[in-house]
């Protein structure tokens, strides 16, 4: 005969178990997630990454153009590009290196890779939000630097105001 103390040791036993695997289905979620959106980052980082290096490269530049809004442009399009491909470096890594310790790691190690995940990606979405507005910025100042100020006037007001948008709405879903 089993005692009553026996069986409700191995209940007790039994109810950690199941609850450490429902702990480890939910972070796996989690790991899941900050991959997939380590991975879409990473490609819209490099897409813009891309511009600023056509920016940079390929631009022609008006000789009577203000050197001051010339070297704002050419600062802020260097930024783009590096602010970029820290991001694609980033979440690369993230994506790649996350949950191969989460696999292979020792006892513990899916938790230390979705909490690593977390903070990463942090760092990650900011430098991909820096460089989106400096990708407007860059806008910006290449209206200023190849148009003259009729033409230039009404294009800033319009990237102003979808800056203004993008960071409204970029603010309005962090929160959340």
């Amino acid at each position: 005969p089993v005692s009553g103390g026996s069986m409700l040791y191995a209940d007790k036993n039994a109810l950690r178990t199941q609850l450490k695997v429902n702990m480890l289905r939910i972070r796996e979620r989690e790991l899941s997630y900050y991959t997939n959106n380590c991975l879409s980052i990473s490609t819209s980082a490099a897409l813009l990454a891309g511009f600023a290096w056509y920016g940079l490269t390929e631009v022609p530049f008006d000789e009577e153009a203000n050197a001051v809004t010339q070297t704002l442009y050419l600062v802020v399009t260097t930024l783009i590009m590096g602010l970029e491909l820290l991001t694609v470096v980033n979440a690369t890594l993230c994506a790649i290196l996350g949950p191969g310790l989460a696999l292979r790691g020792p006892d513990g190690s899916m938790h230390t890779a979705v909490t690593g995940m977390m903070t990463h990606y942090k760092f990650t979405l900011a430098c991909f939000t820096g460089g989106l507005v400096c990708f407007m910025l860059s806008a910006l100042l290449y209206g200023w630097m190849q148009f003259s100020w009729p033409l230039a006037l009404p294009m800033t007001v319009l990237l102003i105001y979808f800056l203004y948008t993008i960071l409204k709405y970029f603010v309005r879903i962090y929160r959340r």
